[in-house]
């Protein structure tokens, strides 16, 4: 896949209800060697199944990989998503990625929910 294909990988990809950590993630194409780093987009994903932040890291970096792109974690921290309500809430950090930019995050997440209320806070963990 190449820079192209970047608007095809989703924004947002979180699970749809519950309180779960989730990574911010830079993805971009892989550069022929030597040439400049190409074009790269945010990505949020967040899972109930991951003990650890690493665990969605490893896992989306792999399936990137696969595809060609090379992935950073920017950091994480935590999501509650109320789908009775409309409601997601990020905040908190990562022990190992430290704590992602939750502003990116939010705008990502009220992009793929415009229907929410999307708050975000620094605070918690």
């Amino acid at each position: 896949m190449t820079a192209a294909d970047l608007p095809q990988i989703p924004d947002v990809d979180i699970d749809s209800d519950g309180v779960f950590k989730y990574v911010l993630i830079r993805v971009h194409a892989v550069p022929p060697s030597g040439a400049p780093a190409g074009e790269s987009k945010e990505i949020v994903r967040g899972y109930k199944w991951a003990e650890y932040h690493a665990d969605i890291y490893d896992k989306v970096s792999g399936e990137m990989q696969k595809k060609g792109y090379d992935c950073v974690c920017l950091g994480g921290g935590r999501i509650s998503h109320q789908s009775q309500d409309k409601k997601i809430h990020v905040y908190g950090y990562s022990m190992g990625y430290g704590r992602a930019q939750h502003s990116v995050s939010t705008e990502k997440i009220k992009a793929r929910y415009p229907d929410y209320e999307v708050t975000w806070a620094d605070d918690g963990y």
